[in-house]
């Protein structure tokens, strides 16, 4: 355990990729119980047959997807559907950031995308009607994570794989009210704020204006009832759903909006390409880690340590909260998603919890992560987009963290709350 994460932490700290840091920290691990020869040949041969998996083909496709929607136009048209919806409340654009960010996240599965399309657009709307801009960016940072829990997601992929095989349509319908539950409680803290400071109120949308912005909206929003329909249905698996997805997202962005050429596709497609050679290179050797791992039985060794500590369930899922938002701070949500699954996993089984609420529990952990600094990836794009510095958001932050930790613990301690839809609808 100390060779495995010693090495690993040491290589990060001086500037190793993490993807490499996980692979050099796994061989030197196996190196202790076997020859470098052999040592070598196992974790390249974990790292092969790890990536040798038909579910792992929706990343890519998924992947391309979202890019295909981050340049069609859509983050506009959802954004002035939101205002039908959001429009009335008090400080009315950091609700539609919010219902927005909800959208525009699920679609295209990536918080990152979101927090740039949907912060982008609205922080000069919201500068104009006189919001603190730190203000602004706190509602954008912490709501653009909303769309990794909301499919389709490749969070949810990447759990399925490296916890033996979850039903992705099972995580997928799963996320649903966790992900709606955490833009709802951001929305109550936004709403508080804003009547406190005296945010406007938008203008009362006229009827022909509602339904023009709903039918201009509806063709992007029907992605996600043909993905999950089609799934929930038996139709086809969520891998093929990735494929109809990239289908149907180039019909919209090429025939239906015309925002993307066909000379565009091919730097699209080579964007997309890079990104999924980066997932899958740290899926490849996040596997020879976990092998390395439990050839060294250190899942074991942790849960022994944390019944030790306690036999009580709430106590330890506390506790593997507390590790997971300390993970979080220092790591983004892909590397500490492989490597603390195969760790926790095993223990939250112990104790009887459902691996498909374990997933939503440690994905809506690790979505806090990605707002928090020193190293959060939606923190620094948040802020980018809204021309603030991280010191003078972090304050307007706390109060959205607070929220978040606390729906956090509804969706641990009540296990209805992801499994709901899965019952319903799967008979999981």
């Amino acid at each position: 355990m100390i060779v495995l994460f010693g090495s690993f932490f040491l290589l990060l700290g001086i500037g190793v990729p993490i993807s490499f840091a996980i692979g050099i920290a796994s061989l030197l691990t196996v190196m202790m119980s076997l020859p470098f020869d052999a040592a070598i040949a196992v974790i390249s041969q974990k790292m092969a047959s790890g990536l040798d998996s038909f579910a792992l083909l929706a990343i890519p496709f998924f992947i391309l997807a979202g890019n295909i929607m981050n340049q069609g136009g859509i983050a506009i048209r959802l954004i002035e559907f939101a205002k039908v919806l959001g429009g009335r409340l008090p400080g009315s654009l950091a609700h539609v950031n919010v219902i927005a960010n909800m959208m525009f996240g699920a679609i295209s599965g990536s918080a990152v995308a979101s927090a740039a399309a949907v912060g982008g657009t609205m922080s000069p709307l919201q500068k104009k009607e006189g919001y603190d801009p730190a203000y602004s960016a706190a509602v954008n940072i912490t709501s653009c994570p909303t769309g990794l829990l909301i499919p389709p997601s490749n969070t949810f992929i990447v759990y399925s794989l490296i916890s033996g095989g979850t039903s992705i349509g099972a995580l997928f319908l799963a996320g649903y009210i966790p992900g709606m539950l955490m833009g709802l409680g951001l929305m109550i803290v936004a709403g508080i704020i804003a009547k406190k400071r005296g945010y406007p109120v938008a203008p009362k949308p006229t009827r022909s204006e509602v339904m023009q912005k709903t039918l201009d909206a509806l063709p992007s929003l029907s992605l996600i009832v043909v993905i999950m329909g089609g799934i929930i249905g038996g139709i086809f698996t969520a891998t093929e759903a990735s494929a109809i997805a990239v289908v149907y997202t180039l019909l919209l962005a090429v025939v239906f909006y015309r925002e993307v050429s066909i000379k565009q596709l091919p730097k699209i497609i080579l964007e997309s390409v890079v990104t999924t050679s980066i997932v899958l290179l740290l899926i490849g050797a996040s596997m020879g880690m976990s092998w390395a791992m439990a050839n060294a039985d250190i899942p074991y060794l942790i849960s022994d340590a944390l019944l030790a500590v306690s036999e009580n369930p709430l106590i330890i899922l506390l506790i593997i909260n507390l590790a997971l938002l300390i993970v979080g701070i220092f790591m983004d949500m892909t590397p500490a998603l492989l490597i603390f699954t195969p760790i926790f996993l095993p223990i939250a089984l112990d104790l009887g919890m459902d691996p498909v609420h374990f997933g939503i529990m440690m994905t809506f952990n690790l979505c806090i992560g990605i707002c928090t600094p020193p190293v959060g990836s939606a923190l620094f794009i948040g802020c980018s987009v809204g021309d603030v510095k991280i010191d003078k958001v972090i304050k307007p932050l706390l109060p959205f963290y607070a929220v978040l930790v606390a729906a956090l613990m509804l969706v641990t301690f009540i296990p209805q709350i992801s499994l709901m839809l899965p019952q319903l609808f799967l008979g999981y």
